[in-house]
């Protein structure tokens, strides 16, 4: 008896379980819908209505702004800098107005998530730049206020003129604040082509542990080479591009005593060198492909090259000819000839002048229009002489000389647009640029020097430099300003007492070798940056 009254009391419990089950199970999901109903509230430093939000005197942009707000106004307010996804949570947000703030800087993205918006001031703050692509996904963008800021009109604004050029939103007109040369230019009428934001420079890449006198890189056999002449340790060094270690790296080497130049000359598939040493004569080498080692084939006559300081290669009418210039005072500049076997003596300039340099160029002279070859000679003892190859005769005739310019070292020539300059290096006193005029070279700019015994042009794709070398100083690089035609001071080096600067190009990569004779050998990578980037 009693047992089934339990029984039937503990059936009865089960009805009331299931019914306190499902309250507290709908008491569950009432709490639940709650919270996902409640919206965030006001922050302390806005006004909301139900579409707008009005906040002042703000410290940073609040995060709790009710997400279904339209319109949402910011002014004056203490802040600053407004960092990335500001503006988060805001889908439906049309109208976004930062005014009369003292915003300086803006992140790239700040209005990321914006896609529902319109209308977006930033007028009358102390803005000098904006990120780029900072206006990239507000796709639905039909008007921006810029006014009110010092903007700086510089490579880092270049994209805001391009996308003004393109952007279907309507813009107000805005204007510079600098730099002075742009000073109140109305930005909207700017062009890209206003800008010059390619920037180069030569950045320390590697440096070989020995001296060097002079560097030149060749072509041979589908592969680039550079071949360094040591004075000291009387070597010949030639290196090879380390394809995987992306560095320069020894290939072989010619051994010899006191060397000071080492010329290459590939004619047809021949590789030879043209090893000039101030003791133990001067030698030519080719290199023999089978043995895969420089054989040494001739040697210079020592009679006419005693004491050599340079040598130039040079190819007329498919003849291949080299010059030595002689520095000693029984010495004679001497131009050799390719004869199918060896080279062989075929002029002699002059003799007892003491040749520091030659060079070989091709110039115009009134009323021929064609360019015909040059040599322009170097001396301790008189002013740069000037021959021009008579072609009836087969060789170089005196011409003229360089008036005005005692104690040159050594002269190099370049082209700008069909127009021949030459550089011309002063241990003492000025360095020149001078122009071909059509009968004589003109001066068109001095650079004080020093201790200079190289100053040497070099192109490096669009760019035309000039490097000016010093023993007591920095070395000066210089960049040729088109408009002003002439060079402007571009960077500094520092290069022990520079005696050559070689540009090496290699799997599109440009270097600059840089020989000193009292440090070790630089290398530089040029290298080209883009500011606007």
């Amino acid at each position: 008896m009693e047992s089934e009254r339990s029984q039937r009391m503990g059936n009865a419990c089960i009805p009331l379980k299931r019914i306190a089950y499902c309250l507290c199970l709908l008491s569950a999901l009432w709490l639940t819908e709650g919270k996902k109903q409640a919206k965030p509230k006001c922050p302390a430093v806005c006004t909301c209505t139900k579409d707008n939000a009005l906040c002042e005197n703000a410290r940073s942009i609040p995060r709790t702004v009710p997400p279904d707000v339209i319109s949402l106004l910011f002014t004056s307010n203490s802040f600053d800098v407004i960092s990335d996804d500001a503006f988060i949570g805001l889908p439906h947000l049309e109208y976004l107005f930062i005014e009369n703030n003292n915003i300086k800087s803006i992140s790239r993205h700040t209005f990321r998530g914006l896609k529902s918006l319109i209308h977006l001031s930033l007028a009358n703050n102390n803005l000098q730049t904006l990120p780029k692509d900072i206006f990239k996904g507000l796709d639905s963008l039909t008007n921006v206020d810029l006014r009110g800021n010092s903007f700086n009109c510089d490579c880092k604004l270049k994209w805001l003129v391009e996308w003004l050029s393109h952007t279907n939103a309507t813009v107000e007109d805005i204007y510079c604040e600098g730099p002075p040369e742009y000073k109140k230019r109305k930005i909207n009428s700017l062009s890209t082509k206003d800008f010059d934001c390619i920037i180069t420079e030569f950045a320390k890449s590697q440096d070989l542990p020995y001296q060097s006198l002079s560097i030149d890189t060749f072509s041979y056999l589908n592969d680039e080479y550079v071949v360094i002449a040591q004075p000291f340790t009387g070597k010949c060094i030639f290196l090879e591009w380390d394809h995987v270690e992306k560095t320069f790296r020894n290939y072989d080497n010619i051994t010899g005593m006191s060397t000071v130049v080492c010329k290459p000359i590939v004619i047809e598939t021949q590789l030879y060198i043209i090893v000039a040493q101030l003791f133990g004569g001067s030698h030519i080498y080719k290199r023999d492909s089978f043995a895969n080692k420089f054989i040494k084939i001739q040697d210079i006559e020592i009679l006419k090259i005693r004491k050599p300081n340079d040598i130039e290669t040079f190819k007329i009418e498919n003849n291949w000819y080299f010059v030595v210039a002689d520095s000693s005072k029984a010495g004679f500049t001497t131009i050799y000839k390719w004869n199918g076997n060896g080279f062989y003596s075929h002029q002699s300039l002059h003799a007892w002048y003491r040749d520091t340099d030659v060079e070989y160029l091709e110039i115009a002279r009134p009323p021929q229009t064609l360019r015909t070859p040059h040599l322009i000679l170097s001396s301790s003892s008189q002013r740069p002489v000037i021959y021009q190859w008579n072609k009836a005769i087969q060789l170089f005739t005196n011409q003229t000389d360089i008036p005005n310019m005692e104690d040159v070292y050594a002269v190099k020539h370049f082209s700008v647009k069909g127009d021949v300059y030459i550089c011309l290096t002063r241990f003492i006193g000025d360095s020149k640029v001078m122009k071909w005029g059509g009968s004589s070279f003109q001066d068109i700019q001095r650079m004080p020097s020093r201790g200079s015994m190289v100053f040497q042009p070099l192109q490096i794709n669009n760019y035309q430099y000039a490097i000016l070398g010093s023993d007591y100083s920095f070395t000066q690089v210089y960049n040729w300003d088109a408009e002003k035609a002439r060079f402007v001071k571009f960077q500094e080096l520092n290069v022990q007492a520079p005696r050559s600067f070689t540009h090496v190009s290699i799997n599109k990569r440009n270097f600059l070798f840089a020989s000193s004779f009292k440090g070790n050998t630089q290398i530089y990578k040029h290298v080209i940056v883009d500011l606007s980037a």
